[in-house]
């Protein structure tokens, strides 16, 4: 079931996933073709995934428009793979982006007003001083409860992701091994037996 299950999310992600063709092809790319589509950023490897994860979660939820953009572009600093990161910004799509605005403003709205109990208001008033909240309102293009809790709902997704990303990798590399490993045992053991019979 659950084999199942991670053969059918592969085979959507794979779908769903830019080639390298599509994004020379992008408009808003095409400048930075030759750094994006270097091929170390396109490799899938124990590190790169997870952070194409948590890139892509990250511009997902808190950029407006141009998601894809963003999250190939933030690839490079990064060295994330940026096949994964364009495709993990579709978390947001018309069918989820209602209830993360929803949830965004729940989480912001609950974290100010903790902030505002505490004597003080570290998180406001940083953000006052630095105008950081102007900033999460230009970024975002909503107010700044729904921005703080965009912000602090892509961090915490990010994360997870990346946490849950690193732990799939890993099983799917071990029970690529053992998979190697049995077929290994079998053909020695086909050898043995047909010396044996010899």
């Amino acid at each position: 079931m659950a084999q199942r299950l991670a053969g059918r999310i592969i085979g959507w992600t794979r779908s769903k996933m830019p080639t390298r063709e599509q994004m020379e092809q992008n408009r808003f790319i095409r400048p930075y073709a030759h750094r994006v589509l270097r091929s170390e950023l396109w490799r899938f490897t124990r590190r790169s995934v997870p952070r194409g994860v948590a890139l892509g979660i990250a511009a997902g939820i808190i950029i407006p428009l141009g998601q894809i953009f963003v999250a190939a572009l933030l690839a490079l600093p990064f060295r994330a793979n940026v096949p994964v990161a364009a495709t993990t910004t579709f978390i947001t799509n018309p069918a989820t982006i209602p209830f993360v605005w929803w949830f965004a403003n729940w989480l912001g709205s609950t974290l100010l007003r903790v902030d505002e109990v505490t004597i003080i208001a570290p998180v406001s008033t940083a953000m006052q001083q630095t105008e950081f909240d102007k900033f999460l309102e230009w970024l975002t293009g909503e107010t700044l409860v729904t921005a703080f809790g965009l912000v602090a709902l892509a961090s915490i997704c990010s994360a997870l992701g990346y946490l849950f990303s690193s732990w799939g990798w890993r099983w799917w590399v071990a029970r690529k091994r053992k998979k190697i490993i049995r077929a290994r045992r079998e053909r020695l053991e086909r050898a043995r037996h047909a010396e044996g019979s010899a």
